[in-house]
């Protein structure tokens, strides 16, 4: 059996895979992708969190896609920027920012649509993603906001790892280690 990090998140117990990076550092892997009842409920924890308090939301593609559609649902939200890590054919007038984040260990690009710029514009903004670690991704995030002229008011994480567990710019709902 591969090695796991048991974790509580709100109530919901699952386990982590434990995988190693290039780096050398290991990280406990989460992986929304497929899990329906674990983002429907990480989903609705965050939403409470946010009740009340933007306008819009905003999410970096893959992970965050599934975790933001169910908290812009409970928040009554129709829409919800994505920050996109390509560039798609109907993105051509839109914004973009390179990031470097810990599971990529590579510099990336940011891409924002006008459509979602402007969802943006003017608007309180929640930054909504599955794990903040180095905050490599998330300073991207926050660049595209501000070129697009939102007001970010709150930033929301599934899980802080590492330590981002000590940041107080942030909100979670639990986090976990970073292993060595």
């Amino acid at each position: 059996m591969d090695k796991v990090y048991p974790i509580e998140i709100c109530g919901f117990k699952t386990e982590l895979p434990i995988l190693a990076l290039p780096s050398g550092v290991s990280i406990c892997f989460f992986n929304l992708h497929g899990d329906q009842a674990l983002t429907e409920h990480c989903g609705k924890a965050i939403a409470k969190l946010l009740e009340g308090e933007c306008d819009v939301i905003v999410t970096a593609e893959s992970k965050g896609l599934q975790l933001a559609h169910v908290v812009a649902r409970e928040l009554g939200h129709r829409y919800y920027a994505v920050c996109r890590k390509s560039k798609k054919l109907y993105m051509q007038d839109g914004i973009e920012a390179s990031v470097k984040s810990i599971t990529t260990g590579e510099a990336q690009t940011l891409y924002l649509s006008k459509h979602d710029a402007d969802l943006l514009k003017g608007r309180r903004v929640a930054i909504v993603d599955d794990v903040v670690s180095t905050g490599g991704s998330l300073l991207g995030i926050e660049k595209i906001v501000e070129l697009a002229g939102g007001n970010i008011v709150k930033k929301a994480f599934v899980l802080a790892e590492g330590d981002a567990r000590d940041r107080k710019d942030i909100v979670y709902l639990a986090g976990i280690p970073l292993l060595k």
